[in-house]
């Protein structure tokens, strides 16, 4: 599949949400969307009115990862809403076949997360539910931590999940993601790049996406 960028609004400034997607606007693929409850994770962003207003601001698909408690219940919303694809958390989700079937059936792509310390290998039986599976390069909550090259080896366990499968699920990395490592995570097997820092604090952030895109496509 084709290397996706997704920029994170999580690095934007939130007072400019429509401004900021709009310097990204031909080069992403993704708008990617973290909303986090204080929960779940020790932080609070946004929630499913803001969501909705993006949507009406701007023509980029727009990737919604739930950080929140109770996923099962608010991640329909989320579809129905229109983003193009809604993530729940294994560590979260306690019904997570309903939940990816009702995402699915709401019109979004399904994507389920793991923590960087959650194993992959106990959820192979849900890939067929799975659209996208994401996999955390840092520990959820925070945009601008390091990257935790521990889960590279991962990612290669989770890449061959998917090929001993087949099917057309994408496997995103998000946390830390730069020019210094989506080269490594492309080696490892993904193909789609949550990227916060890495766009939105760069002078041109349409020219960083370019940028991230060729680096994942040249290893």
């Amino acid at each position: 599949m084709a290397v996706q960028i997704s920029p994170s609004i999580l690095s934007a400034d939130f007072a400019r949400l429509a401004d900021e997607a709009a310097r990204v606007e031909g080069e992403a693929d993704w708008l990617h969307v973290d909303v986090m409850d204080n929960h779940f994770v020790p932080n609070l962003t946004l929630g499913l009115p803001v969501v909705e207003a993006l949507l009406r601001a701007t023509s980029i698909p727009v990737d919604c990862h739930l950080m929140i408690e109770d996923p099962d219940r608010w991640a329909p919303g989320y579809a129905e809403a229109g983003a193009g694809s809604v993530t729940v958390h294994a560590e979260a989700a306690k019904a997570p076949v309903r939940t990816l079937r009702a995402i699915r059936a709401a019109g979004a792509r399904s994507g389920f997360a793991l923590n960087p310390a959650t194993a992959v290998e106990p959820y192979e039986d849900l890939l067929p539910e799975i659209d996208m599976l994401l996999l955390m390069t840092v520990e959820p909550g925070f945009g601008g931590q390091r990257f935790l090259d521990v889960v590279l080896p991962k990612v290669t366990r989770a890449r061959a999940l998917i090929e001993k499968h087949g099917g057309e699920i994408w496997l995103q990395v998000d946390g830390g993601v730069s020019a210094e490592t989506i080269e490594r995570c492309a080696t490892a097997g993904a193909d789609v790049f949550v990227a916060g820092n890495a766009v939105y604090a760069a002078a041109d952030p349409a020219e960083a996406v370019r940028r991230l895109r060729e680096l994942a496509t040249g290893f």
